[in-house]
């Protein structure tokens, strides 16, 4: 990693144009990448894309680093790389199902239905290839399109005899988790007093005027700052 002086040097270079200063930047910035793109492996996304997705929030935070703040960069950079990932997982997503699909995989699974009415078991892959004349690979492809939700009181396939219920994990999603490390790696490039507002505000529960007599200032003052910190770490999160 390269030091806080260089770092500065070639932000500022980078944000004057110098493709050389950013390409430096990027590759001395890439085990942090690596590092953060580590916790969305398993989602069905290519690796090298989720590279890309986190070089591409690395060139954001390049380009918006204010190097007047007194913050390191890799602290910046940090959630603008996360929220460049998250927002293509959320918007883009890894996978775009058509309509037409959905409406083949509701079919197949009202068949399977009605197939387990009047037998003893489920259809093989291949009866409902036959039936929907369609391929084998495009019967999973459907059924993988759309995963039904199943009662929490359903058995495990285990031998505990435990319902579903009992078997679910009460910690924290890897979303929660990284929604968590985001927000807090945002607070932590704010300025010294926003940081103090909204710690005091949301970590600490004081009122808008117990902040305001703190900081010598009016109420209304308090509140025009938390709209607008707000609004700030909003923006970095979407």
């Amino acid at each position: 990693m390269l030091d806080k002086e260089r770092t500065v040097l070639l932000i500022n270079k980078a944000q004057q144009g110098d493709e050389n200063a950013k390409t430096e930047l990027i590759e001395n910035n890439m085990p942090l990448i690596k590092s953060i793109v580590k916790r969305f492996r398993g989602r069905m996304i290519e690796y090298d894309d989720l590279i890309q997705l986190g070089s591409l929030g690395l060139i954001k935070a390049i380009n918006n680093f204010d190097t007047s703040f007194n913050v390191m960069f890799s602290t910046y950079a940090v959630p603008m790389i996360i929220g460049e990932i998250k927002r293509f997982l959320r918007d883009d997503g890894v996978l775009k199902v058509s309509r037409a699909l959905k409406m083949q995989s509701a079919k197949i699974n009202n068949f399977i239905e009605e197939y387990k009415s009047t037998h003893d078991n489920e259809p093989s892959i291949s009866e409902i290839a036959e039936k929907f004349e369609i391929t084998s690979q495009e019967v999973v492809f459907a059924l993988d399109s759309a995963k039904y939700p199943i009662s929490i009181h359903e058995k495990t396939d285990d031998d505990s005899g435990l319902e579903l219920e009992g078997k679910i994990s009460d910690t924290e999603s890897s979303d929660d988790i990284l929604d968590k490390f985001l927000l807090r790696e945002i607070i932590n490039t704010l300025p010294e007093r926003d940081k103090k507002i909204i710690i005091l505000r949301y970590f600490r529960d004081k009122t808008q005027s117990e902040i305001a007599k703190e900081f010598g200032i009016s109420q209304v003052q308090i509140s025009r700052i938390e709209a607008k910190i707000l609004k700030q770490m909003k923006e970095k999160l979407e």
